[in-house]
């Protein structure tokens, strides 16, 4: 059984300097800096009664924009237990030698920087502002300032994607000193400058998922051990606080277009930053958290779907025609399933939406 007393905090960021060519995360503009009137809304809404979290996330948007003041008075107003694990997103292109000092001495434990690629080109095409010096340099200022657990972003299957450029990003952030990487597919998203207009020479699936394939294989030879569909850490590096989501545990999402579920119900605000300065934004409900999202979200993870949990959730047990898809699964090399257990391979995972269509 997981621990269900395990709680944290999302803070959402929103502002950034540029909005990014395949973004569709909730933003705003943030060339100046993160305004004084939102931080005060944070710390509004962190004045609510709350356990003590776990962990604390620093989301966006361009969380480094924040000044490490600004970060240190969040910190403090939400009150996390002592060795809580804070993590804070950063652009390399937002960071200065002095600002990292200034979040590490303010608590952040862990950064989280979106490299994305490291060929200049391809940073362009992305839309992205830095360059591929330049996310080493910030890696080092990060070592420097003392950071335990430094994060580095992959996007795969970019325009005219080859192994070598895999390669490359590796070895900028595996000489880096990254504890943890995040390996992930290009999805062309609706309302984004992409779906707009889809840059030439995308792959198509099967080479995307082969450079997936290959992604697992590099990274596990480079002594990162996958352990969620797109993440991949150290030993005891793994993200803690994506972990709650996974594990269907407790968390409190803060700030426009943030979402939470506690208590088993979801929540989300919507994606307004005047009302959510104002305060005249509310949090509106969602729906509950059910077996079923606990089985999606498990079948993310490598430890895989504990068959007893997930009946004490209120899931049922496989029937007959599931258990022999299963079998079949396990045959062609997707999954493992001893009937107690249900995990996906990195192959089964290239296909999770098409088992899970058999499964819920």
């Amino acid at each position: 059984m997981q621990n269900r007393d395990k709680y944290g905090i999302y803070l959402h960021i929103p502002y950034c300097r540029a909005r990014c060519r395949y973004c569709d995360f909730y933003t705003a503009p943030g060339a100046r800096g993160v305004p004084r009137e939102y931080v005060e809304a944070l710390k509004r809404e962190l004045r609510r009664p709350h356990p003590a979290p776990d962990t604390l996330y620093f989301g966006g948007g361009t969380p480094a924009l924040l000044t490490p003041a600004q970060a240190a008075e969040l910190i403090a107003a939400a009150g996390p237990r002592p060795g809580a694990e804070i993590t804070l997103e950063a652009n390399p292109d937002a960071v200065t030698p002095e600002t990292l000092a200034g979040f590490r001495a303010a608590g952040v434990t862990r950064l989280s920087f979106g490299v994305q690629s490291a060929r200049d080109s391809q940073l362009r095409t992305l839309g992205r502002l830095h360059t591929a010096a330049g996310a080493a340099r910030a890696l080092a200022w990060a070592r420097e300032a003392g950071f335990p657990e430094l994060c580095g972003d992959i996007m795969l299957a970019l325009p005219g994607y080859t192994r070598a450029e895999f390669d490359e990003t590796l070895a900028l952030l595996a000489e880096g000193g990254c504890t943890h990487i995040s390996a992930y597919l290009l999805k062309i998203e609706p309302g984004t400058a992409f779906a707009a207009r889809p840059p030439a020479g995308l792959p198509d699936p099967d080479a995307a998922a082969d450079f997936y394939l290959y992604a697992v294989d590099r990274l596990e030879a480079a002594g990162y051990r996958q352990y969620e569909i797109s993440n991949f850490a150290r030993p005891g590096h793994e993200g803690r606080h994506n972990l709650l989501y996974w594990n269907c545990l407790d968390y409190q999402g803060i700030g426009p277009a943030a979402h939470s579920c506690v208590g088993g119900v979801r929540r989300f605000w919507p994606g307004d930053t005047a009302g959510f300065i104002a305060g005249t934004a509310r949090e509106e409900e969602e729906g509950r958290c059910d077996a079923e999202d606990f089985l999606l979200m498990q079948l993310r993870l490598t430890h895989g779907l504990d068959m007893a949990e997930y009946q004490a959730r209120g899931g049922a047990p496989f029937t007959a025609a599931q258990q022999t898809f299963l079998r079949q699964c396990q045959a062609h090399g997707y999954a493992v399933w001893d009937g107690r257990t249900l995990r996906l391979t990195p192959a089964g995972m290239v296909v999770q939406n098409a088992i899970l269509e058999e499964l819920i």
